[in-house]
């Protein structure tokens, strides 16, 4: 029984010219927050306030402007998390990373408490596509894509902690959304994409064409073996019967032989003057 091999995956140059591209445009609104007499960050977004929904857009690329460390831990991760989100779901990566961006950001939006503090950084992106990765390798059932689950189980399965509110100064609210709409989009988007492998058969009854039975045909000769084999258990318990056949023989009577007539020799001519 074979199974349908068809290369769905993306290529290597779109799985790292686009993470590249991104991080070039985060540090290089970062570099200019430092060179600006303004700071950036009021482009984030400030829940439940008009001015601050055009944040939605513009946060994930802002970071804080005080040092290095904001933009530091999320370069890596976005790199790593869309990389693999762009090489093994290429049919839905655009849409994936989309609707991170935008739902994660509008939920915060939506949810979050005002307290004056603009919501930035790229942590809502990243977490949405930490938790369409996993939950996605979980509900498809195929080896790369569950091989991609653990790697994101092993590596940033830390990062559950960040939906807790427990530091200050970090958008707990951003980072729950984040995986909420990674998790609601695994599910939108299982149809799509690589999906299990599927077998022969399989293939050709979803094309009409119905397989031979085998498993019948199995079955079917086992049960022929069984009364076979029965019919010569039941041949062997059976008592021998000798059976004796006579063959009659007519007794003939014996060629008498006339002694009293003269020998003629066999070479005996007639007379010459017949």
């Amino acid at each position: 029984m074979q199974k349908s091999t068809r290369p769905q995956f993306g290529s290597t140059f779109e799985t790292i010219m686009y993470p590249f591209l991104l991080l070039v445009l985060m540090w290089t609104l970062h570099l200019l927050q430092h060179l600006s007499p303004k700071y950036l960050y009021n482009w984030g977004i400030l829940p439940k306030d008009w001015v601050g929904l055009r944040g939605v857009v513009f946060a994930p690329l802002l970071h804080g402007a005080d040092s290095f460390g904001h933009i530091l831990n999320n370069s890596l991760p976005i790199a790593v998390l869309l990389g693999a989100t762009i090489y093994f779901y290429r049919e839905v990566a655009g849409k994936v990373f989309f609707f991170s961006w935008i739902s994660s950001g509008l939920l915060v939006w939506l949810f979050a408490q005002n307290t004056g503090s603009f919501h930035i950084g790229m942590s809502s992106v990243i977490y949405a596509l930490a938790g369409f990765l996993f939950v996605s390798g979980t509900i498809r059932k195929h080896s790369s894509l569950q091989a991609i689950s653990l790697f994101v189980t092993f590596v940033y399965g830390s990062m559950i902690w960040g939906v807790f509110p427990l530091e200050e100064r970090v958008s707990w609210e951003g980072h729950l959304t984040g995986l909420l709409t990674g998790i609601a989009l695994a599910f939108i988007y299982r149809k799509k994409g690589i999906q299990q492998p599927k077998y022969q058969y399989e293939i050709e009854r979803e094309m009409g064409i119905e397989p031979p039975d085998l498993e019948g045909m199995w079955l079917e000769n086992i049960r022929i073996a069984e009364e076979r084999a029965e019919a010569l258990r039941n041949q062997e318990n059976q008592p021998q019967v000798q059976v004796f056949v006579y063959d009659y023989v007519p007794k003939t009577k014996p060629v008498q032989v006339d002694n009293s007539l003269p020998n003629v020799p066999y070479d005996l001519k007639p007379p010459s003057n017949l």
